[in-house]
Order: structure tokens, then C-alpha cells, then sequence
């Protein structure tokens, strides 16, 4: 099996390489609901912050990529990363 990978900035995704059919189909219904070309400009809606989590759980990387921190988190910080991100407190 090919390791995918997922990197998230500001909240969004960054990058990523996708194999499986399920990645595949969930992206393809995140572009579906619009996009930015560029991370830093994209705002992501509920339902696409849904969709990111989707995506989180379905890839088979171990860890996903923190492209601002320089970090690999786990699947579950990256999930609140992505929820958390622009709410304020």
C-alpha cells in the first residue's frame, strides 16, 4: 500500500498525496464545495472543516504535518487544529 501523506496550514490543507479510494472521494467533495488555489486564502466552511476531519482519519499516514509549526502531530490534534483554527476564544 502507498503511504499518503497530509499537510495542514492555516487550518486547511496544504498538501497531500492521496491513494485510496476513500481519500479520493472525500477530497473530491471537499474541491466540490469551492476552494482557494492558495491555503492562506481559503475558508474553509463547516461542513469542509468536516470533510478535512474526514480525510484526517482516512488517510493511512501515522501522523499529519503542522506545515507553520514544522511539527508532525497526531491524527487527533490535527483534527482540533483544523476545528480550532480562526475561533476565538
Amino acid at each position: 500500500m502507498n503511504q499518503e501523506f497530509l499537510s495542514l496550514k492555516w487550518g486547511t490543507i496544504k498538501e497531500w498525496k492521496f491513494y485510496s479510494e476513500e481519500c479520493i472521494s472525500l477530497w473530491r467533495q471537499y474541491l466540490s464545495l469551492g476552494s482557494s488555489y492558495s491555503a492562506a486564502c481559503q475558508r474553509d466552511t463547516p461542513e469542509q472543516k468536516w470533510l478535512i476531519c474526514q480525510i484526517i482519519d482516512a488517510c493511512n499516514a501515522e501522523k499529519i504535518w503542522l506545515d507553520w509549526d514544522g511539527v508532525e502531530v497526531s491524527k487527533e490534534d490535527a483534527k482540533r487544529y483544523v476545528m480550532e483554527y480562526g475561533v476565538s476564544a
